[in-house]
């Protein structure tokens, strides 16, 4: 019988393999090289879309690295649709919670976190239908990172069965793409750009936003350099707030050496606005250690350096410093000068108009679909003027309402919580979100991959941290790994 079985797969696996053969030397003989890499990608892209329906957290882990991998799009020769495929992933991964409901912690998106976050989702359909648009169809572009993506992440992370192996997965995967971006953006600045970056920074506005005074803003794998710089930072405070956590000299040492790492990733990037990420996001860290001597310690190191960098000329013969100088003195930048007029001249467009122009109709879909219409003429620099073009008055309250009840239940739980292990990745996960929601003034960051990818998820994880939570030993040495089992009351079975 074996024998038998053993014979019919092996001309089940010969016929394949022909039928393979045959279809890779037609596509190949049609479409010349996009020919071969489809015949390459299409069994893996198969193979990926059958794990994602047997298990979606496959899904999840899949989604944070295409929102890495979508950088790399600039250094090929065809040009592949990565935005489109994250949203069919998303899709895909949605699809799969219901194929193996029986198996989904539904019960999890009885929560605040995912409440907000819906109510949020509800208001921009609902601006589907407003009459203001000028481009109806461009909705169906903005709403994607407006909300789309994140009512299905947070779907995802929360109904998942996820494990704190997991958990530390994504922290893994992030820190290791973030620090290959850093070695990227230091190729850039003390080796040269490839041709391709080139190439890049010689098309449309890049070179201008991108050189300035003669001085490259790296902007590694990443959009731009703002995202870059805006990554670099969150990583660096996640970095730093390690140092200040981990208990054992080895990995005190690991996490400085990161941080120094990711910081000089933040300086070469140029982008003033990051600074923000750091500093807001570790002031909020010192807050929820609720450690007054810290917060002293933290305010009595951090003001002679604001004030050095204000009022002195101290390191000023370097690029870095002197970017890092400029943003403690907005007024006398005239890029900041020129948004402040922008949005003087927006205020007074969208007077009457509480619900805004329509979400689709500002910056690159709005040069697309609606040239011709004032909210695509004036450059938002900053997402949540980008939220007041599309949605209104009403729609960026309602989002940064959303973020702050965000922030609150994040506090609430992680305030909660008994393990040291996950207590110091909420406390850097919950940091750097209110940062990058600093950082949102001056930067549409919170809109674009990867940054977004990681708030999606990091704000849910911190929602829920509470199901991973354990009691460390009651004596003997915190061991973060071990699970200690509750006891059963008296009678239970």
């Amino acid at each position: 019988m074996s024998s038998n079985l053993r014979s019919n797969q092996f001309w089940l696996f010969t016929l394949l393999g022909g039928i393979y053969t045959i279809a890779v030397g037609y596509f190949v003989s049609k479409l010349g090289v996009p020919g071969a890499v489809l015949t390459i990608v299409a069994p893996i892209a198969l193979g990926l879309v059958i794990l994602v329906f047997m298990e979606p957290r496959w899904g999840l882990f899949l989604y944070v690295q295409l929102s890495y991998i979508i950088g790399f799009t600039r250094f090929l020769l065809v040009q592949l649709p990565v935005g489109l495929l994250i949203d069919g992933l998303l899709f895909l991964t949605l699809f799969s919670l219901f194929l193996n409901g029986q198996r989904m912690e539904w019960t999890r998106l009885r929560t605040g976190a995912f409440a907000l976050i819906a109510i949020w989702f509800l208001y921009t359909v609902i601006e589907l239908i407003n009459p203001e648009a000028p481009y109806r169809p461009a909705w169906f572009f903005h709403v994607r990172p407006f909300s789309l993506h994140w009512i299905i992440v947070a779907c995802a992370v929360l109904v998942i069965p996820l494990t704190r192996r997991d958990v530390r997965i994504f922290v893994n995967t992030w820190l290791i793409w973030s620090f290959m971006a850093a070695l990227w953006g230091f190729k850039q600045q003390y080796i040269g750009l490839s041709p391709a970056e080139v190439v890049w920074l010689n098309s449309g506005f890049n070179a201008r936003t991108h050189m300035l005074f003669g001085q490259l803003r790296c902007f590694s794998f990443y959009s731009d350099a703002a995202q870059f710089g805006g990554e670099m930072a969150g990583v660096t405070l996640v970095a730093l707030i390690r140092v200040f956590e981990e208990k054992t000299l080895p990995k005190k040492i690991a996490y400085t050496a990161l941080t120094l790492v990711y910081f000089w990733g933040y300086a070469i990037s140029g982008t003033r606005s990051a600074l923000f990420v750091m500093v807001g996001g570790f002031a909020f860290y010192l807050l929820l250690k609720r450690d007054v001597l810290k917060l002293v310690i933290g305010m009595v190191l951090s003001v002679p350096l604001f004030l050095l960098l204000m009022y002195t000329s101290v390191g000023s013969s370097n690029y870095q410093v002197q970017r890092m100088r400029s943003a403690m003195t907005p007024m006398n930048d005239p890029s900041f000068i020129l948004r402040l007029q922008n949005q003087a001249k927006l205020k007074a467009y969208l007077a009457d108009l509480p619900f805004g122009a329509g979400i689709g109709t500002s910056t690159d879909m709005g040069a697309r679909f609606s040239p011709w219409h004032w909210a695509s003429q004036i450059p938002p620099d900053s997402w949540y003027v980008e939220l007041w073009i599309e949605t209104g008055r009403v729609g960026v309250a309602l989002y940064i309402a959303m973020l702050v009840g965000l922030a609150g239940i994040g506090v609430y739980r992680v305030w909660q919580l008994k393990d040291p292990w996950m207590i110091k990745v909420m406390y850097a996960f919950l940091a750097e979100f209110v940062g990058m929601a600093i950082m949102g003034y001056s930067n549409p960051v919170l809109g674009q991959f990867p940054t977004s990818s990681i708030v999606f998820i990091s704000t849910m994880l911190v929602a829920s941290c509470n199901r991973w939570d354990t009691r460390p030993a009651l004596s003997g040495p915190v061991n973060e790994e071990r699970l200690l089992v509750k006891p059963k009351p008296y009678g239970a079975i």
